[in-house]
């Protein structure tokens, strides 16, 4: 008969290693000095294999590469990224437009592009060279116990791990926060975005476009090779007509609602399809668990912000951690997660508010909506101080 597995005992159990999961890890690390042990709890082993026209890509803001580069990560991300030089916002058929340019702001760009088959091997690679992380992949938390002064977490495989603090990491249909009765918001936007990579004849010189369209936003985001990555949302009964078009009927469909600004569009490589739903977990801490990433909220696509707000609480949760570590205190108790939640509600109720605002006041199509959105659009492109706002929470410039 086989022996009973023992059990490993840790500091932090996070699961989910993805990118906000991963990056919590490398953050631990870097700010106690490899002072607690984590263990990464992963179920996907990063496929190496370059997905080139069929990469999904995400939008980091620049608030969010300096985050990376203060816990040493972006050194080694930076060379996979495309920076984005411009931001063009604009309302199909309408006058109202506005730009924001990393030129005139003083910056070297306003963010950067990375695709995250690219970050998934970075972030792995990382992980595997720290000193105190452990990292089990392919592997699920199937079970969670938590005591007054543990949490016991149970793998698939029937390995147990114990943990002062479990963080779920764990994507937007988080397992961790169901053992653990945390609830869910769930708010249906009535859009599906359909992604894709496409090339275009013009260049895009690191330009971004948000175009609004009568069925939802239409983005393009620059990418490496000349290409950009497409984030287009439709109406869902629009969707699966669009998904079964041929490449030239969907890049013919893309180019009207798109418009010629990079010329004509090529190349459309395989295309994807999610719902947009906002997610919002009803709790982001409870007994020894604190929630971070697309498990605490997974937001509309429309302004680029779901990572980069997921980011923000990675790294505020790291900071309060090893600030208790620092202090000699347990950094799994309460005092320490009501100071990561203090922390982080104001900015994810903004954010949160403001990725909605634009969905609803962009896809509605009356009248007087449509002149006060172009109004606005007109006037930020003329008055710097209305831009600043929405430019600063753009480029994740934001309190923590």
């Amino acid at each position: 008969m086989d022996a009973e597995p023992s059990t490993q005992n840790f500091d932090v159990v996070i699961a989910g290693g993805a990118m906000a999961g991963a990056t919590l890890a490398l953050a631990i690390e870097q700010l106690t000095q490899a002072g607690l042990s984590v263990a990464v709890v992963e179920a996907t082993i990063p496929d190496n294999s370059h997905p080139g026209y069929d990469a999904r890509s995400i939008a980091l803001s620049y608030g969010s590469c300096q985050l990376l580069d203060n816990i040493g990560v972006w050194k080694t991300l930076s060379p996979f990224a495309t920076p984005i030089s411009k931001i063009h916002v604009s309302d199909r058929g309408h006058f109202g437009l506005t730009e924001m340019n990393a030129r005139e702001e003083g910056l070297d760009y306003l963010g950067n592009v990375i695709e995250l088959a690219d970050a998934g091997r970075v972030f792995h690679h990382a992980l595997g060279k720290a000193k105190n992380i452990s990292l089990f992949c392919p592997a699920f938390v199937t079970d969670i116990k938590r005591e007054i002064d543990s949490v016991t977490l149970t793998l698939n495989d029937g390995k147990a791990l114990t943990a002062k603090l479990v963080v779920a990491a764990d994507g937007a249909l988080s397992s961790c926060c169901d053992m653990v009765g945390i609830e869910r918001h769930e708010h249906d936007f009535e859009q599906v975005a359909l992604i894709a990579n496409v090339t275009t004849e013009l260049a895009h010189q690191g330009r971004a476009f948000e175009r609004f369209t009568e069925t939802g936003p239409v983005a393009l985001l620059p990418m490496s090779e000349g290409r950009s990555s497409l984030v287009w949302c439709v109406k869902p009964h629009e969707a699966p007509a669009m998904l079964s078009m041929s490449d030239d009927e969907f890049a013919q469909a893309l180019q009207q609602a798109f418009g010629w600004r990079l010329g004509r569009l090529l190349h459309v490589g395989q295309r994807g399809s999610y719902p947009l739903i906002l997610r919002q977990a009803t709790r982001l801490i409870s007994h020894r668990f604190a929630v971070v990433g697309n498990a605490a909220q997974t937001l509309h696509p429309i302004a680029g912000q779901g990572f980069n707000l997921g980011l923000r609480d990675v790294v505020s949760l790291a900071e309060e951690i090893a600030k208790a570590h620092a202090d000699g205190k347990d950094c799994g108790q309460m005092p320490v997660l009501q100071s990561y939640l203090a922390r982080r509600e104001p900015d994810r109720d903004t954010t949160v508010a403001m990725t909605s605002g634009l969905v609803h006041g962009f896809s509605n199509t009356t009248a007087p909506l449509i002149l006060g959105r172009n109004l606005g659009l007109a006037a930020m492109s003329v008055f710097s101080e209305l831009k600043a706002p929405l430019l600063k929470r753009a480029m994740g410039l934001v309190e923590r």
